[in-house]
């Protein structure tokens, strides 16, 4: 199976190395959704993950958040194991899973009372973040009250509450509509910028993948495998125009051969 080799940062923030992960299907079976995965993040990239479906990308995502214990390898963040969940670790899910009787504020304000932040900096950390978003002005408004983008919006800004140095993003924007979907991109990206953050971004839409990411990690069907890590050669900052440019035309095919050469 043909894979594209890429020099590795010096110092990876994120350090997977001969990760597998396998769960309990009853009967005395197990299925195996994660073997001899090797990734390594630098810190201030942007790396999408993209597989068919039940090639383990949100598994592989939930190691990294430390949801998930690893069966075998070893996983570490900034040098350190990852035994459970860092507030320095942020995580997105596909869906906002917002808490339906708290206002947006105190929604994003949540984490920040579950650590125990004093009062007066809660507020003004999560005004300035709501900012960040573009929800200063539905801090008031309950999750009913919110549009899907501004949910997910919502939803982004309680994991930045925390100023978290990894952002984690479970297929975030696949349920808004497409002009939707290309805005909250593009948000995504000067947020990632304005705070110099490390993201890792799961998604199913290679064009999805080549515009937010510096590097796409193709993953096998199941068990989920590395096969391909392809660098993006595009400058930052992007704009929508980006995805015209020949290199994606490129870099949507070799994406795509590798998947095919996954599956086959």
């Amino acid at each position: 199976m043909s894979q594209t080799t890429l020099p590795q940062p010096p110092s990876p923030i994120v350090e997977l190395a001969d990760v597998a992960v396998s769960f309990d299907v009853g009967g005395g079976r197990r299925l195996t959704a994660l073997e001899n995965v090797d990734l390594a993040i630098g810190g201030g990239e942007v790396v999408a993950l993209i597989g068919p479906n039940g090639s383990g990308k949100s598994t592989l995502l939930r190691v990294v958040a430390g949801l998930l214990p690893a069966d075998r390898g070893r996983a570490l963040f900034q040098g350190g194991a990852i035994t459970g969940p860092d507030p320095r670790i942020g995580l997105v899910f596909q869906e906002p899973r917002l808490l339906p009787w708290r206002t947006t504020a105190a929604n994003v304000a949540y984490p920040l009372e579950l650590a125990g932040v004093p009062t007066s900096e809660r507020a003004a950390r999560t005004e300035a973040v709501l900012h960040t978003v573009g929800l200063a002005d539905a801090a008031a408004r309950i999750p009913s009250q919110l549009s899907g983008g501004m949910r997910q919006r919502a939803a982004l800004a309680r994991s930045l509450a925390l100023e978290p140095e990894l952002l984690l993003l479970d297929e975030p924007f696949s349920a808004v509509d497409e002009l939707t979907r290309e805005r909250l991109n593009l948000e995504l990206l000067e947020i990632a910028a304005r705070r110099h953050a490390t993201v890792l971004v799961v998604t199913h839409s290679v064009h999805e993948a080549i515009f937010l990411a510096d590097r796409v990690v193709v993953l096998s069907p199941r068990p989920g495998r590395v096969v391909a890590d392809i660098a993006v050669a595009l400058p930052r900052p992007r704009s929508l125009a980006d995805l015209d440019a020949s290199v994606v035309g490129a870099t949507a095919q070799a994406i795509r051969s590798h998947l095919r050469e996954a599956a086959a």
